[in-house]
C-alpha cells in the first residue's frame, strides 16, 4: 500500500465513524504486525484529544503511538532508546503544529474554556464534518507519518 493509499484509508476510517487516533493508527498498523481490531483497540482512548478531554489532538496521538513502534526503549534503562523516541515525537509534533497551528484539540476546534467535558461523542452528521477540521487533522497526521516512513525507506 502506498503512502497516499494509507492517507486515504485513514480519512476513510474517520468518515466511517472511527475516532481520529484510531483512523491514523489503523492505516499503518499492518506494517507492525497488528490487526485492524488490535489497532482500533489500542488507539481507542486517544480520540477527542485523549478521552474527549480536548487535550492533545487524537490524530497526533495516533501518530505518536506509531512513532513508538518505530523507535522506543523496551528496557527500562535504555536512555538512548527513550531519547530516540522522544526526539521523533518532538519532530512529528513540530511538523503537525507548523501545518495546523496547534497541537491541542480544543485549540484546533476553536473551543472556549467554558465548553463542558463530556464523554458522549457527537453524532457524525454532514454538519459535524462541515464544522470540524478533524478529517484534515487525520489526513495531516497520516501524511506526516508516511513522509517519515518514506525518509526512512520503510514505505
Amino acid at each position: 500500500m502506498t503512502k497516499e493509499e494509507r492517507i486515504e484509508k485513514a480519512v476513510s476510517l474517520f468518515k466511517e465513524g472511527y475516532n481520529c487516533s484510531q483512523s491514523v493508527v489503523a492505516a499503518y498498523a499492518d506494517l507492525y504486525g497488528f490487526t485492524r481490531e488490535q489497532a482500533l483497540r489500542m488507539a481507542a482512548s486517544f480520540g477527542g484529544g485523549i478521552g474527549r478531554m480536548r487535550e492533545t489532538c487524537g490524530a497526533a496521538c495516533g501518530m505518536f503511538l506509531l512513532a513508538g513502534l518505530e523507535r522506543s526503549a523496551v528496557e527500562g534503562a535504555d536512555r538512548e532508546g527513550k531519547a530516540a523516541n522522544y526526539a521523533l515525537v518532538q519532530q512529528l509534533a513540530e511538523k503537525f503544529k507548523e501545518e495546523n497551528g496547534a497541537l491541542r484539540c480544543a485549540d484546533l476546534l476553536g473551543l472556549s474554556k467554558k465548553e463542558p467535558i463530556v464523554s458522549t461523542p457527537e453524532a457524525r452528521t454532514s454538519q459535524y464534518y462541515a464544522k470540524r477540521p478533524c478529517a484534515k487533522m487525520v489526513e495531516t497526521a497520516a501524511r506526516i507519518f508516511g513522509d517519515f516512513l518514506e525518509q526512512e525507506h520503510k514505505l
